[in-house]
């Protein structure tokens, strides 16, 4: 089997989630400590992200920010991958890592197939 003929096979899908909105489903079996995803997005800075979610209702606290470092958040509503769907819990099945800059999410544990992803988003 020559490198161009051998498909990557999926790892996730986005579909309706009982948590919140839509949410991140595995499609196959994930090991624990695997890099399942990199949260890609525009990079703004804090101001500027702020500035873009000020005039939200003050209920409205959905966002798909991510900070990044002092400087830079990273905005996945700009051009941003289907990471930006992955939900909170308290109790989740991965959590992100920040390395040069960039946020990937990693498996905590072995995550079986139509298991939906999530994260501790650390607010509050």
């Amino acid at each position: 089997m020559t490198p161009a003929s051998r498909r990557a096979i999926p790892v996730f899908e986005v579909r309706e989630s009982t948590i919140h909105g839509r949410g991140v489903f595995a499609l196959r079996s994930i090991r624990k400590g695997e890099r399942i995803a990199e949260y890609t997005g525009e990079r703004v800075s804090h101001a500027r992200a702020d500035r873009r979610y000020e005039d939200r209702p003050e209920h409205d606290n959905h966002t798909f920010l991510f900070i990044v470092d002092r400087r830079t958040v990273i905005d996945a509503a700009v051009g941003g991958n289907e990471a930006r769907y992955i939900n909170h819990a308290c109790d989740p099945n991965c959590e992100t890592l920040v390395e040069d800059r960039r946020v990937f999410i990693e498996a905590l544990r072995d995550i079986e197939p139509d298991e939906e992803l999530s994260y501790d988003y650390q607010i509050g």
